[in-house]
């Protein structure tokens, strides 16, 4: 007898649970090194970033698809066979899920995160480098436009290998190591461009846990990055993680089809 089909709720759910998981994972990884004196190399927390992906697609992905991210979500809808109507739903669970890593993970290093603000007193760029912890900000030498394509050309990259790994009519199949190779190569586009922007390449990834910053008592400096970076003063920088890896994943997945693809992806 076949299992029946999940109800959408349960799908929902499972999209939530591994985005979750995922964030949760990756945010303290970030924490451990800036509250709690982990000595991590870039590589180090690439590679954590990357292990965290894999564990959440392996947990959701035979019921949602372990999209964990809008931009894939986004670029599915339109270049794969996912159900249009679902993605909404989606992006809703993944940010929810965001911003709820980052309230667990602040609970988890309530005390570390009370005796860095308790260092930095009124240094208002003490106090805003630890909103890090949960969200992206540029590297304070490039510009916003820089920033833009950075997040543009690696959100491209990712997902254009993301469907050429989970699809078995691009050489031979891949199966249970997707997962893997997808968290492989997250932790490439860490480890070789993550020190410009940090590498975000997931609105749910940033925007999520900066929402919590921000009500979190870091204000209007968590959208903004201001002391961090030269022109965020004037500019929200928020807006890139937001919007640049949805329009980098579109290219990705259009660039993807129009070459390669031989058949329709509509999970990992």
């Amino acid at each position: 007898m076949s299992a029946s089909k999940p109800s959408n709720f349960s799908v929902y759910l499972a999209e939530f649970f591994g985005t979750f998981v995922f964030l949760l994972c990756g945010i303290g990884c970030v924490a451990s090194l800036k509250l709690a004196g982990a000595t991590y190399s870039q590589w180090d927390i690439s590679i954590a970033w990357g292990l965290a992906v894999a564990m959440g697609v392996y947990l959701c992905a035979a019921i949602s698809g372990a999209h964990l991210n809008p931009s894939v979500t986004v670029a599915l809808a339109i270049f794969g066979c996912f159900d249009k109507r679902k993605v909404i739903p989606y992006i809703v669970a993944q940010m929810l899920a965001g911003f709820l890593a980052a309230l667990v993970a602040y609970l988890l290093f309530y005390n570390l995160f009370a005796l860095k603000l308790a260092e930095a007193g009124a240094d208002p760029a003490a106090r805003t480098a630890l909103v890090g912890v949960f969200c992206t900000f540029p590297n304070p030498n490039i510009s916003f436009i820089q920033a833009f394509m950075v997040e543009f050309v690696i959100t491209a990259i990712l997902m254009a290998l993301i469907m050429a790994l989970t699809d078995d009519g691009n050489g031979v199949p891949r199966g249970p190591m997707a997962p893997l190779l997808i968290g492989l190569l997250v932790a490439l586009m860490g480890v070789t461009f993550g020190p410009l922007t940090g590498f975000a390449m997931n609105a749910a990834r940033d925007f999520g846990p900066r929402l919590f910053a921000v009500l979190a008592g870091w204000g209007t400096d968590a959208l903004t990055g201001f002391p961090l970076s030269k022109e965020s003063v004037t500019i929200p920088y928020f807006l890139v993680p937001l919007i640049s890896p949805i329009l980098g994943a579109i290219f990705g997945a259009k660039l993807y089809t129009a070459v390669v693809q031989k058949k329709l992806v509509c999970n990992l």
